[in-house]
Formats: C-alpha cells, structure tokens, sequence
C-alpha cells in the first residue's frame, strides 16, 4: 500500500486500533475481521463515528453475508475475502465517493462458499467435529472428509 501512495499505519488488536483512532483518525483503512480481541467491525464503528468521511473497508477469510451486510450498514464501502490484491484495495479506497466499484474479476465459487461456511462454524464450535456437524446438519464423517481436502479453488 505504501508503494500506491499510501502513508500506512497497523494495529495487531482492536485496543491499539481504538488507540490510533483516537490520537488521528485516518481518512482510509483496510481492517480485518477477526482480531486477537474482538472484531474489526468495532474499529469501523469507531472510525466512522471520529471520522465520518473516513472511507474503510472490512478483510476476511470468513466471509458470509451477514457480517457482509453489518459491515455496509456501519459504513464500510467494501467487503473482501482473502487473498485479496492489493490494487483491488487501493481501487475501492480511492474510486469516487458515488462510483460503484467493479465486480471482481474471479468472483467465489459456490464450492469456495459453501467451504467458508463450514469453516466458520467449525471455528465457531471449537474446532469440535461433532457439534460442528450437528450445526450443519450433516454426518461427522462427512464433515471429517470435507474438511480433510482442503481448500476449495
């Protein structure tokens, strides 16, 4: 981001990001979702409420769309999950406040959603298999084989 002109700052938690917000609020962030202590749409919350104009956005590797649909009602302009490329961050952040941005040029897949659902809620259950295929609705070792191949392309 620094070679796109950026001036770029990190939080390794949302307590140091509240901290940054507060001493300079800045006009644009890339945040991610999960942080060791909380979520990274506190810090969205944040900035916005110190910053209004402030143009943020929200980087996951959980994506679903509830938390796709809180991001944008507390003002993120743009929900990505990872990887995700640098350019596409610095486009969003920098394209006109009115102009919608492009769809990705390699949107997911079904397949990589589905996987990204499951994933989250077996983190969501302690990596606990049994609960996690309860959750889902599906046999253990069904859940036991689809979580041994890996992630989907």
């Amino acid at each position: 981001m620094q070679a796109r002109g950026f001036e770029v700052t990190s939080a390794e938690s949302v307590a140091d990001a509240l901290i940054q917000i507060e001493s300079s609020a800045p006009a644009f962030a890339a945040v991610d979702l999960r942080l060791p202590d909380g979520c990274g749409l506190t810090v969205i919350e944040a900035l916005k409420r110190r910053r209004p104009d402030a143009r943020a956005i929200i980087l996951t590797g959980y994506g679903n769309l509830a938390t796709a649909v809180k991001a944008a009602k507390i003002g993120a302009i743009d929900y990505f999950t990872k990887p995700v490329d640098a350019d596409n961050i610095a486009s969003v952040l920098l394209a006109p406040k009115d102009c919608k941005p492009d769809p990705p040029k390699q949107p997911m897949t079904a397949e990589r959603a589905r996987w990204e659902h499951i994933q989250n809620i077996y983190a969501s259950c302690g990596s606990n298999v049994s609960e996690a295929a309860r959750r889902l609705a599906m046999h253990r070792r069904t859940l036991q084989r689809i979580l041994a191949k890996g992630t989907p392309r």
